[in-house]
Formats: C-alpha cells, structure tokens, sequence
C-alpha cells in the first residue's frame, strides 16, 4: 500500500465515530457570511424553499473542488426544482471568495471559520497528528484551529428537517449531484 493510502485510512480512521444530523432531525439554524462578508440566514434561506448544504473542507482540496464544481453543473435543475444551494468550509470569507471564484460558483459559499455551524451539525473532527505533520490547518482554517468538517450534504425541507443525508468519513466520497437531484424529485412529488 502506497505512504498516501496509508495516510488517507488515517484520516478516515480518525473520522469514523462522526455522524452528522440523522434524517428527520431539525436542522440549527444559523447565520454565516457570504464570500463577500454578507450574512446568510439558513431560516431566511428556508422560506424560499428547500436547502442543500454542502460541507467541504476548503478550497485548497481538490476533492472538494471537485464536488462543488459537480453539484454547480446541476445548479439551474436544482433551482428547477425549488431548492437553493449552500456551500460551508471552515475558512474565511476571502478563501470562500477565491474557492467561488476559482470553481465559477453561483452559490452561496459560507464561512464558518468558527465551526459553530460544523460543531452543531455534528461534523467536526480532528483528523490526526500525522495530518498535522502534512498540512498545517491552522494556516488555513478562519481561526487557527486544527479540525475539519467531514464532508457531508443535507438536504432541508422548508419546515427545517433533514430530509436526506450523506456524512461520509472517507472524504473521496461525496453525495453526487444526481443523488441530489434524484432527492429533490422525490420531495416535488
């Protein structure tokens, strides 16, 4: 097995015990700012329909880069379908500005440099000492700390619950656009 295979089942070791909100659990509201500093409130969100949220990691993973470019690709289908679209990392607004830019995102990307949000939803972790010895998460999370969300997907209905979920510890695995849309058709029916 490959030195980056070895270090990958670390870090999904390490995240193994997180959960995330189960479906049918009420969704935290909260208000986080945008890539510009203007602040989003997931309440305010709901009233205009169903929210996907999407956690990622930050814009310097390339993983995540992918997932979000994939999920923007099925944007105006998911708008189709009454839903809007947030994106959360535990970053600054100026890396939620460059990873909009850098993805041509026309979503909301939050910052939750904090992780209040990613701690209320259950997806915080730390993901290890030999990850620390790689990558310094202090020089890229919004408040210095070293944890990360798992990279996880909710889709809330209008009354706040969580309707479908995907918390996966192994971040190469996302909820691909098409589970998402394929979610949102069931909830139009």
């Amino acid at each position: 097995m490959s030195e980056l295979q070895d270090f990958q089942k670390l870090v999904i070791a390490n995240a193994s015990e997180v959960r995330g909100l189960k479906v049918g659990e009420k969704a935290p509201d909260f208000k986080l700012p945008n890539a510009l500093g203007k602040e989003v409130l997931l309440s305010e969100e709901l009233k205009k329909g169903i929210v996907v949220i999407k956690f990622y990691r930050g814009e310097w993973c390339p993983i995540c880069n992918l997932d979000l470019r994939e999920i923007q690709m099925k944007l105006p289908e998911i708008k189709s379908l009454g839903a809007s679209l947030l994106a959360i990392s535990p970053q600054n607004p100026d890396s939620a500005l460059t990873a909009k830019e850098k993805n041509e995102l026309d979503f909301e990307v939050l910052s939750d440099a904090n992780q209040e949000v990613i701690k209320a939803y259950n997806l915080q972790f730390d993901p290890g000492e030999d990850y620390h010895n790689r990558r310094d998460l202090s020089l890229l999370n919004g408040n210095g700390s070293i944890t990360l969300p798992v990279p996880a997907t909710f889709i809330i209905n209008k009354d706040g619950i969580v309707e479908a979920a995907h918390v996966e510890a192994n971040y190469t695995e996302r909820m691909r656009a098409s589970e998402v849309l394929e979610a949102l058709h069931k909830l139009n029916k």
